[in-house]
């Protein structure tokens, strides 16, 4: 199974994992050493007596505890991010059972926000492959680089690929983002029990425009700048062609891509095979989740909510599609609920007067212009890697020559019940804007989603003080609980891990032939459902120490979604227990030599 020598028969208490490998073979591959775990009678049968210490211990406990500290003993947290992939690379089972059970601390260690700096320095580090490399120079060795991988069309169940051009906030980052599906993975694996052994982290190198890479002698990645146009999409298309092929059951999620490409992929196979990427339909789905529990806390009905994204790129138009979406299940029409609505970002609050530079996805929620003629307008300074991630703004250059309607202007016009950032510029919910939004509604609901922490649009604590302790906020970055006139506020943290795994867990259990919005609309409700303490300070959304039983949750949902919409290709009679037989756990099954 996926080029091992090794296969997982049987089912529940009676699972086993049967092996032609022996002696040191047995040792080194990841998927099958247990070290001191393996009994007596395993070492014999398998040829590895006397290549380890006498001692057996057949539980995972003094293996956590040496892991566990050697773990504390690396000095950085890249270095502790370094020393977990060496001990994946050793022993799959330890190193999620250690995962598993230091979650909330090691998680952001194994992947945001340490993966940022593991992928910026990738080419340094390297030490052994993990996944697939797929390269736009060679097109035609698409399909035969899949096929290397060793899996036959039923041993895999999900695939995540990036292109790594628009990484965590850090950009450009090519090859080096192999990292990020490798990292994505083994977020599925802890939070869902998506077994690793079914899954294929894949790089998509159609190049880079980071100059420090194209410069640096150690990249290990295609040596050119981006291609984009008809050859970046013939490459996309032989990507999904050739897994599709290979792996008929699998679900293919992307990853880190470009705006403009990430919306343009997504919305050409979604409606043909089951694909999802996060980074639009999850961000929009779990910041929906929060939505749902604060806008119930507010006591403002959802057709009455104001909504203003600042960030109107992937993340926030993708979340106020979703947000949308959901108003519009209330009563009103698409074009209604668009209009509560409001996108800034980099030309100022988005009007139809500049529609020659803006994204399509964004065209729908550009305001007319003399619904806004009025309104000030201010001079800024041009954010220099504005149009790295916009190429389309050069082209409103001439237009803001007046200066733009900006953040503060237009939320003082407005009056938003809602303000969500995902804009990645630190400070920018300064306390006059918040305590402007403040004067107009009763729970100000605000999300500062833009990560890493170092990011965010303003802290939980300055926007619980600028608010009196009224404001009810989420985050992208995790933060600690703030003390405030006697009430301690858990913060919420809008982390899609507590979503996507569900997601895929759900997708793979039914076999479903789509993600439909439905779908993504279940998982939303079911991350909600999972955080009901309606309490003064209570956390909107549950936390991610629980994500295995998030994620269950969310699986179980989307099966039943599945079934009910007859996309579901599974027969399944019980969802919960279609779910639980699913699952992986990072435990030691009996080893058997064949």
């Amino acid at each position: 199974m996926v080029a091992r020598k090794f296969q997982i028969v049987g089912a529940g208490a009676d699972r086993k994992i049967q092996t032609t490998a022996r002696g040191y073979e047995v040792l080194r591959d990841p998927g099958l050493n247990k070290g001191t775990a393996f009994t007596k009678a395993e070492r014999q049968a398998l040829q590895i007596d006397g290549l380890l210490p006498p001692v057996v211990t057949e539980d995972l406990a003094p293996q956590l505890e040496r892991a566990y500290a050697a773990y504390h003993e690396a000095p950085t947290d890249l270095d502790k991010h370094i020393y977990l992939w060496r001990l994946h690379d050793n022993n799959v089972t330890l190193f999620y059972a250690l995962l598993q059970e230091h979650l909330l601390e090691i998680l952001p260690v194994v992947y945001d926000p340490v993966v940022g700096e593991a992928i910026e320095h990738y080419s340094e580090v390297f030490t052994r492959p993990r996944g697939i490399y797929l390269s736009i120079n060679e097109p035609e060795t698409v399909e035969q680089k899949l096929a290397n991988f060793g899996a036959g069309p039923g041993d895999i169940d999900l695939l995540v690929a990036s292109d790594a051009e628009a990484i965590l906030g850090i950009g450009d980052w090519g090859t080096n983002g192999v990292d990020i599906a490798i990292g994505k993975l083994a977020v599925y694996t802890a939070a869902a029990g998506i077994s690793p052994y079914r899954v294929v982290p894949v790089i998509l190198d159609v190049g880079t425009d980071n100059e420090k890479l194209l410069n640096d002698p150690l990249y290990l990645g295609y040596r050119h700048g981006r291609t984009r146009g008809k050859a970046y999409d013939d490459f996309i298309d032989a990507y999904v062609t050739a897994a599709r092929k290979l792996f008929p059951k699998a679900l293919l999620h992307w990853e880190d891509f470009g705006s403009t490409n990430a919306r343009r992929i997504i919305n050409r196979y979604r409606g043909t095979i089951p694909t999802f990427n996060d980074d639009e339909q999850g961000t929009g789905a779990i910041v929906v989740a929060a939505l749902l529990n604060a806008v119930r806390r507010s006591g403002t009905p959802w057709a009455e909510q104001r909504v203003v994204v600042y960030g109107a790129g992937t993340a926030g138009a993708g979340i106020a599609d979703q947000i949308r979406d959901h108003i519009a299940s209330q009563g009103l029409s698409k074009e209604e609920a668009t209009r509560r609505i409001w996108l800034v970002d980099e030309p100022g609050l988005l009007t139809d007067d500049l529609k020659d530079g803006l994204l399509d996805y964004q065209l729908p929620y550009a305001r007319p212009h003399a619904e806004v003629a009025d309104l000030k307008r201010t001079r800024v300074e041009t954010d220099p890697n504005a149009e790295t991630r916009w190429p389309e703004l050069a082209a409103l250059r001439e237009k803001l020559t007046n200066g733009i309607i900006d953040l503060a202007t237009t939320v003082d016009a407005i009056k938003p019940t809602i303000l969500i950032g995902t804009s990645t510029k630190p400070g920018s919910f300064t306390e006059e804007i918040v305590r402007n939004l403040a004067s107009h509604v009763e729970r100000p609901i605000i999300f500062p989603l833009s990560n890493p922490t170092a990011l965010h649009e303003a802290t939980p604590a300055h926007l619980i003080e600028w608010t009196d302790g009224k404001v009810l906020v989420a985050t992208g970055a995790p933060f600690d609980d703030v003390e405030y006139k006697g009430v301690t506020y858990k913060i919420a943290q809008a982390n899609n891990a507590a979503l996507y795994p569900g997601v895929g867990l759900g997708v793979i259990t039914a076999r479903a032939k789509i993600v439909t919005d439905e779908i993504l609309f279940a998982a939303a409700k079911a991350v909600a459902g999972q955080a009901t303490d309606d309490t003064l300070g209570a956390s909107l959304l549950p936390s991610n120490a629980d994500l295995r039983t998030t994620s269950s949750a969310v699986a179980v949902e989307i099966v039943r979604t599945a079934i009910n919409q007859g996309i579901a290709e599974a027969k399944i009679d019980d969802p919960v227990e279609a779910v639980r037989e699913t699952q992986w756990w990072p435990v030691y099954l009996p080893v058997e030599a064949v």
